[in-house]
């Protein structure tokens, strides 16, 4: 299950806090070629960070917004008591933005003896925008519930 479900029982720790910034444009990303759907990893190296932070943009031929509008999502781990401040490298690369929801959440890692409880418990949703860490954490759950690799 996800750890927001296990909460009160403390079956998992805080490792960390990701934040992520929800922005709707009205515009794709400048110089993208006017593309409907695009992922970019800014590189911690020359952030000079610790972790990467990740944009992901979506429009309405997802079917996820109104025509002509268009959703980016800024992401990163945050490293500093100023986690806006970490994602404006990003935001300056998405040009207006016509409004943006920016929240800080925990990263919890279960800590619960999962066979013994047979409460199987997920880690939180990193700053990755690309799902490979959740997709790795399902097919560990699925090897300890079963015996069996998928």
């Amino acid at each position: 299950c996800d750890p927001t479900y296990t909460k009160d029982l403390k079956k998992t720790k805080v490792i960390g806090k990701v934040v992520r910034a929800i922005c709707i444009m009205d515009h794709p990303i400048p110089n993208t070629n006017n593309i409907s759907s695009i992922q970019i990893i800014l590189p911690q190296k020359q952030l000079n960070r610790n972790s990467d932070i990740y944009v992901t943009m979506v429009s309405s031929d997802h079917a996820v917004c109104a025509k002509g509008l268009y959703i980016a999502i800024v992401s990163t781990t945050v490293e500093t008591n100023n986690p806006e401040a970490e994602i404006e490298p990003a935001l300056k690369l998405l040009g207006n933005i016509l409004d943006m929801f920016v929240s800080i959440s925990d990263i919890h890692e279960p800590i619960n003896d999962a066979k013994t409880e047979n409460l199987y418990i997920t880690k939180s949703y990193d700053a990755t925008s690309h799902f490979e860490s959740a997709s790795l954490d399902v097919l560990a759950i699925y090897e300890q519930i079963t015996g069996e690799k998928l």
